[in-house]
């Protein structure tokens, strides 16, 4: 099936995107969700990042403390490539059966840690890279998730810069704009996938 890989910094606005692709209709696989399905309490991945990182990313209920996680694997490369290589093997298991039931022209695929992980790019025939100014990112952030100034920028610190996000891009939605605005973009690119996807046909 043909697949558009959807990445871009945190704050950048892929969710947004990701949502006015499922309003027209777009199947969307989101690495993020499959990431929390994967791990509540009980789960085999659970269980390796208690191993692996202790007590200290569990919650009292045995749920997974993903503030205090964050905070070691932004702090630590070696912390954060523990993580991947627990949750992306899982991760793409997950992807490669969700993609095989779906019955669509294309699917949308969002994998946040595109560049980074560079473990997706053989699924991929399209890259979509959502990008927006790095301070428009921190606000956004700080705004959304409650997050101070210096809780963020570690977290920018760990992920790829945006010259490198866009040099993988094969498209580029500039997210400054309001959503009627995207909206119009994503719908154009819509019909650019829709018309590669029957290319992309036998």
């Amino acid at each position: 099936m043909f697949t558009v890989g959807l990445t871009g910094g945190i704050g950048s606005g892929k969710s947004t995107v990701a949502d006015l692709f499922a309003e027209l209709g777009v199947p969307v696989i989101d690495a993020d969700v499959i990431a929390r399905e994967l791990t509540v309490p009980g789960s085999a991945a659970l269980a390796a990042i208690h191993s692996a990182f202790g007590d200290a990313v569990i919650l009292a209920d045995g749920s997974l403390d993903r503030a205090a996680l964050r905070r070691m694997v932004f702090a630590d490369a070696d912390a954060r490539h523990r993580l991947e290589g627990i949750l992306h093997p899982r991760i793409r298991q997950v992807i490669e059966q969700v993609r095989a039931g779906l019955n669509a022209p294309y699917v949308l695929l969002v994998i946040p840690l595109l560049v980074e992980t560079g473990g997706y790019r053989d699924l991929l025939d399209r890259v979509l890279v959502v990008d927006c100014p790095e301070a428009l990112q921190i606000t956004r952030v700080i705004a959304r998730n409650g997050l101070a100034r210096d809780e963020v920028l570690p977290i920018l610190a760990a992920q790829a810069r945006r010259s490198e996000r866009l040099s993988i891009a094969d498209d580029v939605i500039v997210n400054t704009l309001a959503r009627e605005a995207l909206r119009a973009e994503v719908v154009t690119l819509n019909q650019r996938y829709l018309m590669l996807s029957h290319t992309e046909l036998p």
